[in-house]
């Protein structure tokens, strides 16, 4: 008979030999304290500061955000009670999708359960919408755009990270009257750098593609009205198809895309990703709503953001600490090992009361190794200055090398 308990056990101590065994850190967010928390750990319970959190501008505690869900949960209900074809199509999530529609300056939005979910369903339907269609992927996209590409059973191609020329020498070897798509990132969570959009804009329209654009980690944060990269450098009316997240800038939680009309009703009415599964929560969609409406009239958070990295990447480059250079609010401290990713975030935590989880692989290359530090408009100065010294010490105790920064291409 098959030994399944020491099957599944030799993948963990595999993982565990590798030193990318996963350890999650309990912790209890404090809507009056953010980005203070509570650590929960052996029955004791201790306050540390959170570094490397998503919900970068701290709307998840927005009084307006957290006014809108309780509104709604206790007029409305909890649960959406079902898919939206079933059990109705909820008003707070309709009235999301024209909220996201005017912030990206399309004619419809659609709402999915997570950011992961609408890649891995909205990209593979609509490749499977237009016959004989040809995907063309940057090497370094999201495991969810991925999983969307392979989900589509369409023809790939994969070009370098970034790489223009290379993606138009794919293009260019392609049927002209042939449908393609291009997909693509605006930011790049792990190493910060940005995706040329006007460059690969310029190319779907000379090779006739359509443009599928990853923002999950530039909306709420970038242009004028926090609609995103494409926004902030003026292609938002290029791009045919705009992914996002409400999970992270904007506090909550589910992920849509939008387009034109016709893109949307064909996704909605073809993607059994979206099709098969229990809507959004109301709550959650209204909470969404009142974000966004937030986030476009506002841009203090986005300028306060803005000045709080540049005082943690300058400060950590005064101090000597590794950060991998780029021009957006994602700090990547680099390690270059699993093991001592692992201890030096232990060390912050425990000895420093500072949570900055490692990144290892096959988040990133082996190698590359980091600790991830994402600061927030609400990291004042005093936590900036405890957080510098903090790695001063980490770095010294483990005996790492404090140098001048990573240069992004020497990676």
């Amino acid at each position: 008979m098959f030994d399944y308990r020491n099957a599944f056990a030799a993948v963990t101590a595999g993982i565990r030999a590798e030193n990318r065994y996963r350890v999650f850190t309990e912790l209890q967010r404090d809507c009056s304290a953010f980005p203070r928390a509570t650590w929960h750990v052996d029955g004791a319970a201790r306050e540390i500061t959170i570094w490397c959190s998503n919900d970068y501008l701290g709307m998840g505690r927005h009084p307006d955000v957290v006014a809108a869900m309780v509104a709604e949960a206790q007029t409305g209900s909890v649960g959406a009670g079902g898919t939206r074809n079933i059990s109705g199509n909820s008003h707070a999530i309709v009235a999301l999708e024209k909220e996201l529609a005017i912030l990206h300056g399309k004619e419809a939005g659609l709402v999915f359960s997570s950011g992961y979910v609408a890649n891995q369903t909205a990209i593979a339907t609509i490749a499977q919408c237009l016959e004989n269609c040809l995907i063309l992927s940057d090497s370094e996209n999201h495991n969810s755009m991925i999983e969307g590409v392979r989900r589509a059973g369409r023809e790939k191609v994969i070009f370098r990270h970034n790489d223009t020329a290379h993606l138009e020498e794919l293009l260019k070897s392609a049927d002209p009257a042939r449908p393609k798509l291009i997909v693509f990132e605006s930011i790049y969570s792990m190493d910060g750098d940005v995706g040329p959009i006007h460059t690969i804009c310029d190319l779907a329209e000379k090779y006739g593609a359509l443009t599928y654009l990853d923002e999950v980690h530039a909306v709420g944060m970038y242009g004028a009205h926090g609609a995103g990269y494409a926004e902030e450098v003026g292609a938002m009316a290029r791009i045919d198809i705009v992914q996002g997240t409400l999970g992270k800038a904007f506090g909550c939680f589910g992920g849509y895309i939008a387009a034109r009309a016709d893109i949307i009703d064909a996704v909605r009415c073809n993607a059994h990703g979206f099709i098969f599964t229990t809507a959004l929560p109301p709550p959650v969609a209204a909470a969404a709503a009142a974000s966004i409406r937030h986030l476009r009239a506002s841009g203090h958070e986005r300028a306060q953001q803005r000045a709080q990295v540049a005082k943690v990447k300058q400060g950590l480059a005064a101090k000597g600490i590794p950060v991998l250079e780029n021009s957006t609010h994602i700090v990547p401290v680099m390690i270059g090992d699993a093991a001592k990713a692992k201890a030096a975030s232990d060390l912050l935590l425990q000895r420093h009361g500072i949570y900055v989880q490692p990144i290892n692989y096959p988040t990133v290359p082996r190698g590359t190794e980091r600790l991830r530090v994402t600061p927030t408009p609400l990291h004042d100065d005093t936590l900036i200055d405890t957080l510098l010294e903090a790695m001063v010490d980490v770095f010294d105790t483990l005996g790492l090398p404090r140098r001048t920064a990573h240069k992004l291409a020497a990676e």
